[in-house]
């Protein structure tokens, strides 16, 4: 006779939420790298149509341009990088690891911490523009200009991402500091089971069922009764008198 194993816990909605948000911020991630590699070639373009009308001589056209290139797949490495480290910590978020919360905080701090800094990064550009010595200052009218030539909607569209970022990592935080998460995600314990077989009643280990019979301590109801002691004092037999 074969027994029902216990259901799985139900995966409270929290977790589900932080799941989701974490697979969104995968999917932008991978985007954004994508976008990158995309308009780099019309950056470098435009960039040397802008920088041949300067007094830059060819040398410092090329180092300058090298960096577009350099930098956009730097930046599509990093970007597929965390979209995998993001579905790994959605994966064991949704299977309960507990340790998956944890890494998910570790993470979730360190991407805060990139998103403020990348953030301040394009408001410091366009507040306070690179400032060099005269001696650099071609240097600095090239990197001008290598601001200047990416698309109109490209630093909109990096300001926007850093925002998103801050409050998808603000938000997977909270929801996993709920109670629904933690008794989810609580520990070597694990999350509660169903009661059932091997059940304790009054302190005492409740039998479970064997695979012979019934659990022991029960009777069949076809089985005879069982038979009593006879009582103490009981006449002896009529041929073992005298």
């Amino acid at each position: 006779m074969s027994y029902p194993d216990q259901a799985a816990p139900r995966r409270p909605g929290a977790v589900l939420a932080a799941v989701a948000v974490l697979l969104l911020m995968a999917v932008g991630a991978v985007a954004y790298a994508v976008a990158n590699l995309l308009v780099t070639g019309g950056t470098v373009d435009r960039f040397r149509a802008a920088a041949r009308a300067t007094d830059a001589g060819d040398g410092d056209i090329d180092r300058v341009a090298r960096l577009l290139p350099g930098s956009a797949v730097l930046a599509a490495v990093l970007g597929v990088l965390a979209a995998l480290v993001l579905v790994g910590l959605a994966l064991g978020l949704r299977a309960g690891r507990p340790g998956a919360r944890t890494a998910t905080w570790v993470v979730a701090g360190t991407g805060l911490f990139c998103g403020c800094c990348g953030l301040a990064v394009l408001v410091g550009q366009r507040a306070a523009p690179l400032r060099l010595d005269a001696d650099d200052r071609v240097t600095a009218d090239l990197l001008g200009l290598l601001g200047d030539a990416y698309p109109t909607w490209w630093i909109p569209v990096n300001a926007t991402l850093s925002v998103a970022q801050i409050l998808g990592y603000l938000t997977v935080a909270a929801l996993l500091t709920l109670p629904s998460a933690h008794a989810f995600l609580r520990g070597p314990g694990g999350p509660a089971r169903p009661s059932g077989y091997g059940a304790t009643v009054a302190g005492t280990p409740a039998a479970g069922p064997t695979p012979w019979g019934p659990p022991p301590g029960l009777r069949s109801p076809s089985a005879p009764p069982p038979s009593a002691p006879p009582p103490s004092g009981f006449p002896p037999a009529l041929e073992d008198r005298p």
